[in-house]
This record gives C-alpha cells, sequence and structure tokens, in this order.
C-alpha cells in the first residue's frame, strides 16, 4: 500500500469521528478522520502507509457495532466539472 489514507465504509450512521478513530487506534497513529454525515462511510488517515496496511488487514471485513466494515486504500478524489446537471431549457426558441 502506497498511501496512508484509508476509505471505511458499511458502518452505522450512529458512528462518529471518535468511534471510527478509537477503532482505528489501536493499529497505529490516526492523524486525520472524516465522517461523512448520514452516508455510512468516511475516512480515516494514519501516520505512515505500514499502519494503514495493517489496520485495513485487521478491520476489512470486521465486525463494528452490527455492521461488517468495508476497508480500503482511498483513492484520489475524481475531478468534477464545472457546471450543473440536470435539464436545461433553451428558452429562446419560445
Amino acid at each position: 500500500m502506497q498511501g496512508k489514507k484509508l476509505y471505511v465504509g458499511n458502518f452505522s450512521y450512529s458512528v462518529s469521528k471518535e468511534d471510527l478513530e478509537n477503532l482505528f487506534s489501536t493499529h497505529g497513529k490516526v492523524t486525520e478522520v472524516n465522517v461523512i454525515e448520514g452516508r455510512g462511510f468516511g475516512f480515516v488517515e494514519m501516520s505512515e502507509p505500514s499502519e494503514a496496511e495493517k489496520a485495513k488487514e485487521a478491520l476489512n471485513g470486521s465486525d463494528f457495532k452490527g455492521r461488517t466494515l468495508r476497508v480500503d486504500e482511498a483513492r484520489p478524489p475524481r475531478d468534477r466539472k464545472p457546471g450543473g446537471g440536470g435539464f436545461k431549457k433553451d428558452f429562446r426558441r419560445y
């Protein structure tokens, strides 16, 4: 594993940043935790890639508060094109 940032998914919406920090800190030093509210996933950054790998191996597929966690190396964010999606109507024709 090259990165230090992990994707953590399939956890309960009630899981807090502190819950994830406590869980992952048993596998190394946690430098940042970001929980995406109401979505059941987030990101945990460890201080070293080796710690991230250790946490991934130990926690992926494990039970946490009644849910089976999915832990994987985080992918870089996708480039989003500017502009809104959806239907745009050209009113000049009417």
